[in-house]
């Protein structure tokens, strides 16, 4: 394995393309099969997607983002089953909102609410996946979550279309948020574009497309580079400690990353009681 394939690679997702369709090329390209993403995209969707590469794919945890960044675009009118323009249609008829009360509105979900999740979704009920019960046509009670909407903000607005600036919770359903909103403005609507523009640290003037990575245009991103964690080189005794994943003693604070002498990264190691035990290991 080469060392250089270890790490943190930011994808600027096109059209089209699923979560896996991204993890499935990278994996070609850089001849790995250890290749895993941080926060799915739908096919509609584009924009910031974190991919992690050999043994980075141990770091999807530490690297979830507690809030994410999206642009949305909404075409009133048009109601369909998936809440977005790919979807079928249940309903067209013309719809006007007035733009201060579409302000409104969105001020008034600035808050924490009680979000229902999309039946075309892959969140499960009684063991199985709700866009199964949607192709199957069966009944099932939407379970609902509990999602903060921390920024809204209109960025334009004509007869048929607005489109949005929202920072979010982690789970949050863009779509839902749509939904909400145009229910709360007694109109139907569906969301006809979405872009990811930042996830945690990652934000996508950053991000690399799929041609720019095919073309050796990118930049494999380290541990230090994104997380907030204290970096402690070590000599060649606690060394053997550390690749053998002893249990240590110290004072790191909760997380720290050991560097070899060489500055290549060795293991991050967490508080567990007194002691720091092996999180994940880089070696």
């Amino acid at each position: 394995m080469k060392l250089e394939n270890n790490g943190i690679l930011v994808i600027n997702k096109g059209k089209g393309y699923t979560s896996r369709d991204v993890v499935n090329i990278i994996s070609k390209i850089f001849g790995t099969k250890k290749v895993g993403h941080n926060g799915t995209l739908d096919p509609l969707a584009t924009g910031v997607l974190v991919i992690c590469l050999n043994r980075y794919t141990k770091l999807n945890e530490s690297l979830s983002s507690d809030y994410k960044e999206y642009i949305a675009e909404v075409t009133l009118g048009i109601k369909t089953d998936t809440l977005d323009i790919e979807g079928n249609v249940l309903e067209k008829k013309k719809c006007f909102v007035n733009k201060e009360d579409l302000i409104k509105t969105l001020e008034k979900f600035t808050t924490v609410y009680e979000q229902e999740v999309p039946l075309y979704s892959a969140v499960k009920v009684n063991g199985k996946k709700l866009y199964e019960y949607a192709r199957n046509g069966e009944e099932v009670i939407l379970p609902k979550k509990k999602v903060m909407i921390k920024k809204l903000d209109l960025l334009s607005f004509d007869e048929n279309k607005f489109i949005f600036k929202c920072l979010v919770s982690k789970g949050t359903y863009i779509r839902s948020l749509i939904r909400d909103i145009l229910n709360d403005l007694n109109v139907i609507g569906t969301m006809s574009s979405l872009t990811r523009t930042k996830q945690g640290v990652f934000d996508i003037k950053d991000a690399y497309t799929l041609d720019d990575v095919r073309n050796g245009n990118y930049k494999l991103l380290k541990i230090k580079d994104v997380l907030d964690i204290p970096v402690v080189k070590i000599d060649d005794s606690l060394k053997s400690k550390v690749l053998n994943g002893v249990r240590l003693k110290g004072n790191y604070l909760d997380k720290v990353l050991f560097l070899d002498e060489n500055d290549e990264e060795m293991a991050i190691y967490k508080k567990d009681k007194d002691e720091y035990k092996v999180e994940v290991m880089l070696k």
